[in-house]
């Protein structure tokens, strides 16, 4: 056997060796689901992801920036999960925000700077998309201005077929208002 493992291979038929790779999860899933809450001192972000548990912990990665925190779980049923949060509505302390992973959970733990600040939004980005999204009421406006307003966003957000039904009752009201018909 000594001696078998001392002789030199002839190269003529020797194969290339194998190349192997290192074991790499498959792919990373982006992370959307979750729930928010908030105390006096913390925001609270819950991400459920089954089997979390059961993964070592330095598979749970959390970064954290005055504004902005991204989660990284590796190697978690042969996948990667991902979730970045940019633009918080407010700043956060780094040092003292965390995280903890329960059964089934990842539970982040935002420091809030200013402590007994209630937050309405989770980002600014979402405050300011419900904020487009509300009605303005003018006491003092005209009530059809009003209407009007209604319609034109009803008007910008829809789809063809509902500017074609628009435009066609805006055209069959103008026609009825130059007859002098009475309803108008």
């Amino acid at each position: 056997m000594q001696q078998k493992s001392q002789k030199k291979p002839q190269v003529d038929n020797e194969k290339p060796a194998a190349v192997v790779a290192p074991i790499t999860t498959g792919y990373t899933v982006k992370i959307s689901n979750y729930g928010w809450d908030q105390s006096d001192k913390f925001v609270k972000i819950y991400i459920t992801l089954t089997g979390v548990h059961q993964v070592p912990t330095e598979n749970v990665q959390v970064h954290f920036t005055d504004r902005a925190f991204d989660l990284l779980v590796k190697n978690l049923n042969g996948k990667s999960y991902s979730m970045i949060v940019n633009n918080l509505l407010k700043p956060i302390s780094v040092e003292g925000s965390s995280r903890k992973v329960k059964t089934d959970t990842v539970l982040i733990l935002c420091k809030k700077k200013a402590e007994n600040v209630r937050w309405d939004y989770l980002t600014q980005v979402e405050k300011e998309c419900k904020e487009k999204e509300k009605p303005s009421y003018d006491t003092e406006a005209d009530p059809s201005e009003g209407l009007m307003n209604v319609l034109k966003k009803i008007y910008e957000d829809g789809d063809d077929d509902m500017k074609r039904t628009i435009n066609k009752a805006w055209v069959e009201s103008r026609e009825k208002q130059a007859k002098g018909d009475p309803e108008f």
